[in-house]
């Protein structure tokens, strides 16, 4: 006897066999109630198919619901996605200007303390503090670890003293006024004045630095206790003077040489290459374009003529040549002396070997990247006036006579009938330039030269001019003295001639 279902089992066995139309059309066909027939519309296969399409239907509707779904979760997805990434990237961007606002105060800061670029071709080695302490210590040279400490002792901040030492290819600012002075032998000289900020930089290097360096006997330019009479004094007497002239001086000698100079003192590639920067400078040309003035480096940064350190800078470059020039000389019983770009050798023999020494010179000085300017190659022998740096030297040290007596004629008439139509050099202040030439022949020859300035203090006077030197040159007494590469008498004045700037 079968064993009677569960309800569970019956609901299963209900469900396998077609659903419960076609259990209970079953259960009626097995009880008799129901004879299954051959119809084609029998009511209990059609019940079964019915079931069957129903099963079907229904996995179709469970495969769409899970499709639909899959779909909702996958949008689900991108929507959440999309908002993490939208998410991550607002975070990302706040994350990168906060690291370039940190990036920018970093930098700022580091500007205050540190210079790590000063334009092309120059700013290799900024980075490079190590210095020659044994080398500064000989000199009694400062020694700076770093460009803050440097700015300090200048009195400068970091900023402004990348502003003074950037070296700009075109620029809306400059550092010097240009002027042209005319010379003696025809032509014109470049003048370059650094502005104020410029030149009292160049003049802290001038006096902490440049003026403790030893420099060679035979110069006598621009240095305490010298000047063009103790230039001339070594040549009074000789038989035979000749005279060099060194073509180009200061736009000869460039950055590289100054930055070598300061590197032979001992400081670090870093100070060496700021010191160069400020002590040098490139000849520029004015250029308009839209309104705007530019100034455009033309050539190589070199000496400017007219930068208080230039000089000093050239007695310390040309010590290499003094020692090989008066060694030379020795050799062949000349003696040498040099002011500034001017070479002078004298020698009381008969110089038989004059030719060879001559050539030896130029040999020497082209060694040393210098050039001869050979149209003003002077040799004076005995028989004639032989001068110096404009002081004849034939028996004493003594003012040119030719000259002395044009000088008194102007004085004359200056004093006795006016200054119309009187001139004295190339000065369209008349007695400044008289007071200029009487103050060197007061160098020269003090008893003439203080007659001559008593007689231009009267003409001064008469006419209510006063100087406006006040302790330095004027413009006019400067065109005077580079004119004839004449110094003031040895006092502080004369030391600092290129003060006027």
């Amino acid at each position: 006897m079968e064993q009677p279902r569960t309800r569970q089992e019956l609901y299963e066995y209900v469900r396998q066999h077609g659903g419960r139309d076609a259990f209970v059309a079953e259960q009626m066909i097995r009880l008799g109630f129901w004879k299954s027939s051959d119809l084609p519309n029998d009511p209990v296969e059609e019940i079964k198919r019915i079931h069957d399409l129903q099963e079907e239907l229904n996995k179709v509707r469970n495969e769409n619901r899970k499709l639909f779904n899959e779909q909702a979760l996958l949008k689900e997805l991108r929507q959440r996605r999309l908002a993490e990434s939208k998410q991550k990237q607002k975070e990302t961007k706040l994350r990168r200007e906060q690291e370039r606002k940190e990036r920018a105060e970093a930098w700022q800061k580091r500007k205050e303390t540190e210079i790590v670029y000063l334009g092309e071709k120059v700013s290799g080695g900024l980075n490079n503090f190590e210095e020659n302490a044994e080398r500064l210590t000989a000199n009694d040279l400062p020694s700076f670890a770093n460009i803050e400490q440097l700015a300090k002792a200048m009195n400068l901040t970091v900023g402004k003293l990348r502003f003074l030492a950037f070296n700009r290819q075109t620029s809306e600012t400059k550092h010097y006024i240009h002027f042209q002075l005319p010379k003696k032998t025809g032509g014109f000289r470049l003048i370059s004045a650094p502005m104020p900020q410029l030149k009292t930089a160049q003049h802290w290097i001038l006096h902490n630095i440049l003026q403790k360096v030893s420099v060679h006997e035979a110069a006598h330019g621009f240095l305490p206790e010298k000047n063009i009479v103790s230039n001339a004094q070594p040549h009074v007497g000789a038989k035979i003077v000749v005279n060099f002239d060194l073509k180009d001086f200061f736009p000869s000698i460039n950055f590289p040489r100054v930055k070598g100079v300061f590197r032979s003192f001992g400081y670090s590639e870093a100070i060496a290459t700021i010191f160069s920067l400020i002590c040098t400078a490139p000849e520029t040309e004015e250029v308009e374009i839209d309104g705007k003035t530019y100034f455009v480096a033309i050539g190589e940064r070199h000496l400017p003529q007219g930068a208080p350190t230039s000089p000093f800078l050239t007695n310390i470059l040309c010590k290499r040549l003094d020692k090989g020039l008066q060694t030379l000389a020795k050799n062949y019983d000349f003696t040498y002396t040099r002011y500034a770009d001017d070479l002078t050798f004298s020698t009381k023999n008969d110089g038989e070997k004059l030719t060879d020494f001559i050539n030896k010179i130029r040999y020497v000085v082209e060694k040393q990247g210098l050039t001869i300017n050979e149209s003003k190659t002077r040799i004076l022998r005995k028989g004639r006036q032989q001068e110096v740096t404009g002081i004849v030297v034939n028996d004493k040290i003594s003012v040119n006579r030719k000259t002395l007596r044009k000088f008194r004629a102007v004085l004359h008439q200056a004093e006795t009938k006016g200054l119309e139509g009187l001139r004295w050099g190339n000065s369209n202040d008349l007695i400044a330039s008289l007071d200029g030439f009487a103050n060197f022949v007061l160098m020269v020859d003090a008893e003439k030269g203080k007659m001559y300035k008593a007689q231009v203090g009267r003409i001064a006077e008469k006419h209510g001019w006063k100087s406006s030197r006040s302790g330095k040159f004027t413009p006019q007494e400067l065109r005077e003295v580079v004119e004839k590469k004449e110094e003031k008498p040895n006092d502080n004045q004369g030391k600092d001639w290129w003060k006027v700037f």
